[in-house]
């Protein structure tokens, strides 16, 4: 175990130092104190690299605490996700204790986890979960954390609750309606807003969208970073999937400013959708 401990450790230094939140001792202490082994099943385990899976020699953790993605499903294309993208987003989400959070599309629990800690006992994390097997491992995974709740139904979906922040981990093409209403004031929702499929029907490239509530009807908007997720059940438009793949194609996401919604375009719209438009004002 302490041998682990210190594996942990360091990863948890390592992909915060990577993502840029190094000094985010909060950030640090939740991946460290969070045994990832818990929540990808039993190994040896395939990784991913270099545009395939590799299998790891034997069952030992140690080979989990790297900035690795890990399959949980790969006939379905699921995975464990990237650690320093998810560290990179968490540092740009900013969980305060005692908040409320919701995790959509939480898999099997493991970035929940790290959620509910930096949330602490004060705070609440409600994950959903559509897929059957991956919301019953969740349940199982977080059974020993008091202030998370598992849901086995899309995040996409009212009802919500009211909370302070949102993190969708698969890929929308808007930002819903049921996730901007479910913000109190000052609430964030990051998400990954994805164009239209690639090559060989895998999901498009994208970017992560933090959006946050500044007032009732003002919210600010920017990209955090580049993304690519499995599409969000309800939360699609073909139409809408391709304006976006023209816009990102553009290359001026940090030019996004502002979300509007229920408003006509101007000329400082970056891309629009049903009742809503990214402004670069």
């Amino acid at each position: 175990m302490e041998r682990l401990e210190a594996h942990r450790c360091f990863y948890a230094d390592l992909i915060t130092a990577s993502a840029g939140a190094g000094k985010n001792e909060r950030l640090r202490d939740a991946f460290a104190a969070t045994p990832r082994e818990r929540f990808v099943g039993p190994g040896p385990w395939k990784l991913f690299a270099g545009g395939k899976f590799l299998e790891t020699p034997s069952d030992d953790p140690a080979f989990l605490y790297q900035d690795v993605v890990v399959a949980l499903a790969p006939e379905r294309g699921i995975n464990n996700g990237q650690p320093v993208l998810h560290a990179i987003n968490l540092a740009a989400l900013g969980v305060k204790r005692g908040e409320t959070v919701l995790h959509l599309g939480a898999g099997t629990g493991y970035y929940t986890a790290v959620l509910a800690r930096l949330t602490g006992e004060t705070g609440a994390v409600v994950a959903y979960e559509i897929e059957h097997d991956l919301a019953t491992r969740a349940i199982e995974n977080l059974s020993d954390l008091s202030n998370v709740t598992v849901e086995e139904r899309s995040g996409s979906e009212a009802p919500l609750p009211v909370c302070d922040a949102i993190y969708v981990n698969a890929g929308a093409t808007a930002p819903l309606k049921v996730w901007l209403d479910a913000l109190r004031a000052n609430g964030r929702l990051l998400f990954p807003l994805t164009p239209a499929d690639g090559p060989r029907g895998m999901p498009g490239a994208g970017a992560m969208l933090l959006v946050t509530r500044v007032e009732v009807d003002h919210f600010d908007a920017r990209f955090i970073c580049a993304a690519m997720f499995m599409p969000c059940f309800g939360a699609r438009d073909e139409e809408t999937a391709q304006k976006l793949s023209v816009a990102f194609k553009r290359g001026d996401l940090q030019s996004v400013k502002s979300l509007r919604r229920n408003s006509q375009p101007d000329d400082t719209c970056w891309c629009a959708g049903d009742g809503w438009w990214l402004s670069k004002a």
